[in-house]
């Protein structure tokens, strides 16, 4: 399966690597390997996850963050990467208003 992350996620992905950066440099760093690391992980365990919203839901294994995610034919989408502390109604607002 291929892996497509789209450019909302990739903002989701730039705002964290600063947020993380703000708080101790080179942090940001390992947050992006870390998220890119599980979202590899979905080449194998991709459909095994919580529907939320209309998305796949995977938690990130070292960060509060959840990756959402669907399946078209054999491409994995990647829709958003989001702070799993940020308010619920602004998480299913983001997720519902595309």
């Amino acid at each position: 399966m291929r892996i497509d992350i789209l450019a909302e996620a990739e903002q989701d992905l730039l705002d964290g690597i600063r947020f993380y950066d703000r708080q101790s440099p080179g942090v940001g760093f390992h947050f992006l390997e870390s998220l890119l690391a599980d979202i590899e992980s979905l080449r194998q365990f991709a459909g095994v996850h919580v529907l939320d919203f209309g998305y796949y839901r995977m938690l990130a294994r070292r960060f509060p963050y959840a990756i959402f995610y669907r399946i078209e034919d054999d491409i994995i989408r990647v829709h958003a990467v989001l702070d799993c502390r940020r308010n619920p109604t602004w998480i299913r607002k983001r997720l519902t208003n595309k």
